[in-house]
């Protein structure tokens, strides 16, 4: 069926929408960031850019390393762009442009999250870089499309509300799996594999008190004790489990890795978080275009 032009809005010059982007533009191995500077900082590693785009928070530039080709694109903060990113990346690989309908042949992506993140766990010190096996998100994005039964991790849900005592005026929370193959080629001792909390919020979802108060001031702490197969919650962070999720759903493999920055258990913050970005940033390149 054809997409109308309310659907898939494309721009005059035959870019998509929000992203602007043609077909073409990006590379099957992408890398997601929140902030847009640290587009600039992935891409001075490439040894060529072909490409330098910028439509509000998004931005992109694809080029090559190592003879192979690569996209770097910002994503902006929360689960709500993660919706529009994944969508529109999608859509440049998988949908035909002048038809408006999905390709026969499907493509899919590489995806891997390169971010910040505060870690939950005293024993995971800021400077260091966790590798998330598992998302749980709080937000209700994924329960606005089909499917997401076959790749939701019931059992998790279920054991992970239960030691909460979840607020059920909330969304469900729900918990998705990175790729096993991504997750294997970063099986590297650089990173410490753990489960990533995905929130809806930096202050109050993460149990930060300003001048409003908190609905449960011990989420943190029940975040912190929850237990799922020996694995614990390590960090925290707001796009991890939105991308999982909704590249699970398209075909697409999906990694994040974290650099953490703040440990709230014991209320530390890196000293040269640019470092230690930076470092993720080499460690994530020499791993993934050796």
């Amino acid at each position: 069926m054809r997409m109308a032009e309310s659907e898939l809005i494309l721009h005059p010059d035959g870019s998509i929408y929000h992203l602007q982007l043609h077909p073409g533009d990006i590379a099957d191995t992408i890398i997601t960031v929140g902030d847009q500077d640290r587009v600039d900082q992935i891409s001075q590693h490439f040894d060529t850019i072909e490409l330098k785009v910028q439509h509000r928070e998004f931005k992109t530039h694809t080029g090559t390393l190592n003879g192979k080709r690569l996209t770097v694109i910002s994503t902006g903060i929360g689960p709500d762009n993660i919706d529009i990113v994944c969508n529109e990346l999608d859509a440049l690989v998988n949908i035909d442009f002048s038809s408006r309908q999905p390709k026969e042949v499907l493509t899919s992506l590489n995806i891997i999250r390169v971010g910040t993140s505060g870690s939950l766990q005293p024993n995971i010190p800021v400077d260091s870089f966790v590798r998330s096996d598992i998302g749980v998100g709080f937000d209700n994005l994924l329960y606005y499309y089909g499917h997401l039964e076959e790749i939701r991790l019931s059992d998790f849900s279920d054991a992970f509300m239960k030691h909460t005592q979840w607020n059920l005026l909330n969304a469900v929370p729900y918990a998705v799996s990175a790729d096993e193959e991504l997750r294997k080629l970063f099986s590297s001792d650089l990173f410490i594999p753990g489960i990533t909390a995905t929130q809806v919020g930096f202050y109050g979802p993460q149990g930060r008190v300003l001048r409003l108060g908190l609905k449960d001031p011990k989420l943190n702490e029940k975040l912190a004790t929850f237990t799922y197969h020996s694995q614990k919650i390590t960090n925290m962070e707001m796009e991890t489990a939105a991308i999982y999720g909704m590249s699970r759903l398209m075909g697409h493999k999906a990694l994040s890795l974290n650099a953490i920055l703040a440990n709230r258990s014991n209320g530390t913050f890196s000293k040269d978080p640019q470092k230690a970005i930076e470092k993720l940033i080499e460690h994530t390149l020499a791993i993934l275009l050796p």
